[in-house]
């Protein structure tokens, strides 16, 4: 994408590809700089954030996988209490648990690549003539 001089149609792209993330974009469950709403919503950028912050630690720490799924959970949790009725969700804590969510999805899709590598190299061990696949 190059750079638009317009700050009204960057907006617009951001927004665009906001909505076929498939984010909402409520504009009271979204956070505003100078005027602008956000791109996504306030859960999304939150998720958002926690990937690019969670694949380079999961990437240089082993993260168990309970561990990823247990900060998953606390993104559903609070989207089901709100969506139930019983506790309304705000802004700060969407972000919130959005992070966590985000960073979980990160170790969760980091663990999955290691896996899979892990596979690849004990197969082909195990054509090179390693009976173990060690």
């Amino acid at each position: 994408m190059r750079m638009r001089k317009d700050p009204y149609a960057l907006w617009l792209y951001l927004m665009k590809l906001g909505a076929s993330a498939g984010c909402h974009q409520r504009p009271d469950r979204s956070f505003f700089f100078h005027g602008w709403q956000f791109p996504v919503c306030a859960r999304c950028t939150g998720v958002l954030a926690g990937q690019l912050v969670g694949i380079p630690i999961a990437i240089k720490k082993n993260i168990s996988t309970l561990t990823a799924v247990l900060c998953c959970e606390t993104t559903m949790l609070d989207w089901s209490l709100q969506y139930s009725g019983v506790k309304k969700s705000t802004n700060k804590r969407r972000l919130v648990t959005g992070l966590l969510g985000g960073f979980g999805l990160a170790v969760i899709y980091v663990n999955i690549i290691r896996f899979v590598i892990k596979k690849i190299k004990r197969s082909e061990n195990v054509r090179n003539g390693d009976k173990n696949g060690t």
